[in-house]
């Protein structure tokens, strides 16, 4: 990975056969696509620490243009986290950050995606910033009593930051754990 600042992160590539293997077992009743070759390449993804060069493979596909692409690089061991997870007990209303939406070109602002329910205003995201981590801390404004639908609701919510994100670790209060990028079932870019 290459943050394009001088800062760079080395990992392992998987092969373009386990590459192709990530996708090509999809048994989707849609179009099927014929791949007719491989390539190692670069791509650019989004990581809590800003845009990243990446090494990729290219698939060329049959009848396409563009090649479909694949981040050849191996996830590296997720971070012991510097705090631990909030007991049921003790998290005193703490809500669940979903994942990071998006940074702000200047790293001054983060974009999150928080839960919350239909009988409140809406989540509520703060930060707690160090040297080396930012802490996300969700809550919810206006909780109403009374009969309530039980549906979680998700909805993005800007954060400011005191100085630039740069290579701090996005942190989420009531797991302990990194804040994942994208897809909250999916591996987080920022922790490869």
């Amino acid at each position: 990975m290459d943050w394009g600042s001088g800062k760079t992160l080395t990992r392992p590539l998987i092969g373009a056969n386990q590459a192709y293997q990530s996708f090509a077992l999809n048994r989707s009743d849609g179009r099927r696509l014929t791949v007719t070759g491989a390539k190692l390449g670069t791509t650019t993804i989004v990581t809590s620490r800003g845009k990243a060069t990446v090494p990729a493979w290219l698939f060329t596909l049959e009848s396409y243009d563009t090649p479909l692409k694949r981040i050849a690089g191996t996830p590296s061991k997720l971070p012991r986290p510097p705090i631990g997870q909030a007991r049921q007990d003790s998290a005193g209303g703490l809500r669940n950050v979903a994942r990071l939406a998006g940074t702000a070109a200047d790293g001054r602002s983060i974009t999150v995606r928080a839960t919350h329910g239909s009988c409140d205003d809406g989540p509520v995201v703060k930060a707690l910033e160090t040297d080396e981590t930012v802490v996300l801390y969700a809550s919810i404004a206006g909780a109403r009593s009374g009969p309530c639908a039980a549906e979680m609701i998700e909805q993005s919510v800007k954060v400011e930051l005191r100085k630039p994100l740069g290579d701090r670790l996005l942190l989420n209060a009531l797991t302990g754990r990194p804040v994942p990028y994208g897809d909250p079932n999916g591996t987080s870019p920022s922790w490869s």
